[in-house]
């Protein structure tokens, strides 16, 4: 069998089979991606190749991310040896701790089950022990905060990772990516493409592509040395080029580099700076338990002071304040997984 197959095929013959485990909060639009290509896979090849089943803890209706409930075709705790489980995860998965699910998971693994996760579902692996000689990778939104809490696990900021019998997903739409690399490998590239066409998606990604959008289509700007002016400052935030810097490596006076600035964003270089400084700032303020002034420091910021001062100017309110609402927001979205579990 390809590499890219990487489900496990039923023991017995007959269709191969894959348990959807669906958490609170769970992203809708990772696990319609990963169904999708399989049930296409069926239609276009005329055969029942592969069959899916949701689950969740207690059988219970489990709500998406955007608001949609899904009724689960099992409960978790009688999926008893399963061949493939998916843990779909989402919004607010890393804050999301239940035990007996770490003990069912363990369980699969010891029977040599494939597991896979979607989006912040990797932290139920991470948690059960699962990942620690593995790659994978997570949403980029989770990195810091995963690779807070597990900084000995191989993480990487792709699509996708398959590494033996674990393989995890950043989410969106590259769970599709991933699941027609597992067509192509098992089925082959005829199917793979013919179920590409049907979702109307233009070219299969490998699991090493970046998870962001290049700067040019993430901004919508087509200036060359623009956009590498901006690609030097997003790879160097803790110690921040100076503006000189910036336009010595991009090949332009300083005085260029303000008008295209100006001209494309509106902005000079020393706010859109300062501004992707500050959001990175953020992004550790909400997803990870670093101290202010640890955060400050990665973020650029010579003092604490200083970076609380930019902090309130751009977004309102102080670090403090915005850590507050983190801590807050945390006890009541555990209270509330907590009460979903029972």
């Amino acid at each position: 069998m390809p590499d890219s197959a990487f489900l496990k095929p039923p023991s017995g013959g007959g269709p191969l089979v894959v348990h959807f485990m669906l958490l609170p909060n769970f992203s809708l639009t990772a696990f319609t991606a990963a169904i999708e290509p399989l049930r296409l896979a069926n239609y276009v090849s005329g055969k029942d190749l592969y069959r899916w089943e949701t689950c969740a803890i207690g059988g219970e209706p489990v709500k998406a991310s955007l608001g949609a409930t899904i009724l689960p075709d099992r409960n978790v705790e009688d999926v008893r040896h399963p061949e493939n489980v998916i843990i779909c995860g989402g919004m607010h998965g890393h804050r999301f701790h239940d035990r007996n699910l770490s003990r069912i998971v363990k369980r699969w693994a010891t029977a040599r089950t494939h597991l896979g996760a979607l989006d912040a579902g990797v932290f139920v692996l991470a948690r059960s022990g699962l990942l620690d000689d593995h790659k994978c990778t997570i949403h980029w939104e989770f990195l810091d905060s995963f690779v807070e809490e597990f900084p000995e696990i191989d993480v990487r900021p792709s699509l996708y990772e398959i590494d033996r019998n674990i393989f995890t997903c950043a989410g969106g739409d590259a769970a599709g990516d991933m699941m027609l690399n597992e067509i192509s490998g098992r089925l082959g590239h005829d199917i793979a493409g013919a179920v590409s066409e049907q979702l109307m998606h233009e070219r299969i990604r490998e699991g090493s592509d970046i998870q962001h959008l290049p700067v040019h289509a993430r901004m919508r700007i087509s200036h060359p040395q623009l956009v590498k002016a901006i690609r030097e400052m997003e790879q160097n935030m803790e110690d921040p080029l100076t503006r000189d810097e910036i336009a010595r490596r991009v090949g332009l006076s300083q005085r260029q580099l303000e008008r295209l600035f100006r001209r494309y964003l509106n902005t000079t270089p020393a706010r859109h700076y300062l501004r992707l400084r500050l959001l990175r700032a953020r992004h550790l303020l909400l997803q990870t338990t670093l101290s202010i002034t640890g955060i400050a420091v990665a973020s650029g910021f010579c003092s604490t002071s200083h970076f609380s001062r930019c902090y309130r100017e751009v977004f309102g309110h102080s670090p403090r304040d915005e850590r507050r609402w983190v801590i807050e927001n945390k006890n009541l979205i555990q209270a509330r997984d907590i009460e979903a579990a029972e």
